[in-house]
C-alpha cells in the first residue's frame, strides 16, 4: 500500500493521548497549539517560550495549557520525558535543541528548516519514520511543493524543478526570517531528494502587499512532451491527496507551453487563530499534527520510549 492510501482526514481513535511539550510560542507556535488543543490523541503538558509577554504563551494560558518562559531548559526539566516535543523555533535553535532531547527518546517533530532529521512529507514519505526520533517537517514551501514534484518525477522525463513560495509579511515572523538561507536550502534538497531531479531552484518572496497575500506555491518543471491533460490529472491526484490533511490545498493553475509546465498551488489556513491568508503556517502545522496522532496509535510507541502517558 503507497504511503497516501493509509492516510485519514479523520481523528485516530487512542486508549490513552500521548504527552506534548511545544518550544516556540510565535504564530506558528500558538497555531499548532489550537490544533494539539483539539486533537483527542494529543495531550499538552507544557508550551515553551522565551519572552513571558509573548502572544503565543497567552493563548496557551486561555486554553489552560502549562507555560514557561524557561524554553528548552523547562522542556528538560520536566518530571518525566514528554512522549513528542515540537519544536517551532529556528533552525539553528533545533540545532542546539536536538543533542539535548535526543537521549530523552521522545520523538521531536522539527517544523524549523533546519535539515537534521528525517524528512516527511505525508502524501509521500507517509506520516511513521522508518527510523531515527527527529522528524523534520522540510519547509511550507516543501511541504506544498513536495506531493507534486514527486508526482510529476514519477510520471514524466523531468528535467528542472524551480519552486517559489509567497507568504505574507504579516506572518513571517523573526524566525521565518532568520531561517532564509535555510528554508531555501532545505527545500531544495527535499525537492532533489524526492524527485530525483538534481536540477533545481527554490526561492521564498516575503511580500509586503496589502491586503495581506494568501501563501502560494508555483512549481515550474522542464519536461520533454509536456501533455497539459495528463498533467494536470497527476497534479488534482496530488491536490486530492493533500486536502486529507490541509483542507484548503488547492490548484489555481496547471499550464503547459511548449516543455515549460507552470503549476500554482494555494493554500488556505483553516484554523481557529490565524487568517486564511496564513496557509503556510497551516499546512506545515496540519501535518506535524498528523506525525504526532499516527505515532500515537503505533502499538511499539511505549516500548520504544520506555514511558507511558
Amino acid at each position: 500500500m503507497s504511503p497516501a492510501a493509509g492516510l485519514k482526514s479523520a481523528r485516530p481513535a487512542v486508549a490513552e493521548p500521548v504527552t506534548v511539550a511545544v518550544i516556540g510560542t510565535g504564530a506558528i507556535g500558538r497555531d499548532l497549539v489550537s490544533k494539539i488543543d483539539r486533537s483527542p490523541a494529543l495531550d499538552c503538558r507544557l508550551v515553551a517560550g522565551r519572552n513571558p509577554e509573548s502572544a503565543g504563551l497567552r493563548y496557551a494560558e486561555s486554553l489552560g495549557y502549562a507555560t514557561t518562559a524557561g524554553g528548552i531548559k523547562a522542556v528538560l526539566a520536566a518530571p518525566r520525558p514528554f512522549d513528542v516535543v515540537f519544536d517551532a523555533t529556528s533552525a539553528a535553535s533545533h540545532r542546539d535543541h536536538w543533542p539535548l532531547l535526543e537521549p530523552l527518546g521522545t520523538l521531536v517533530i522539527d517544523l524549523t528548516p533546519s535539515k537534521v532529521g528525517q524528512m516527511v512529507a505525508p502524501t509521500v514519505t507517509g506520516v511513521s519514520p522508518a527510523g531515527g526520533r527527529n522528524v523534520n517537517l522540510i519547509s511550507c514551501g516543501g511541504q506544498a511543493s513536495v506531493p507534486v514534484v514527486h508526482a510529476l518525477a514519477a510520471h514524466f522525463p523531468v528535467t528542472y524543478f524551480e519552486v517559489v513560495s509567497t507568504v505574507a509579511s504579516e506572518v513571517a515572523g523573526r524566525a521565518t526570517r532568520l531561517n532564509l538561507d535555510e528554508y531555501v536550502a532545505t527545500t531544495g534538497h527535499a525537492v532533489t531528494t524526492f524527485s530525483g531531479v538534481t536540477d533545481v531552484k527554490a526561492i521564498l518572496n516575503i511580500s509586503p502587499a496589502v491586503p495581506p497575500a494568501t501563501f502560494r506555491t508555483a512549481i515550474h518543471a522542464r519536461m520533454a512532451g509536456a501533455d497539459p491533460v495528463a498533467v494536470r490529472a497527476v497534479v488534482d491526484q496530488v491536490a486530492e491527496q493533500t486536502r486529507s490533511f490541509a483542507p484548503g490545498y488547492e490548484v489555481v493553475a496547471c499550464t503547459a507551453v511548449g516543455d515549460l509546465v507552470t503549476i500554482t498551488l494555494q493554500v488556505l489556513a483553516h484554523s481557529d487563530v490565524l487568517p486564511p491568508y496564513a496557509g503556510n503556517l497551516d499546512i506545515i502545522n496540519s501535518a506535524a499534527v498528523m506525525v504526532a496522532e499516527q505515532y500515537a496509535i503505533r502499538p511499539d510507541r511505549a516500548s520504544r520510549t520506555g514511558v507511558t502517558s
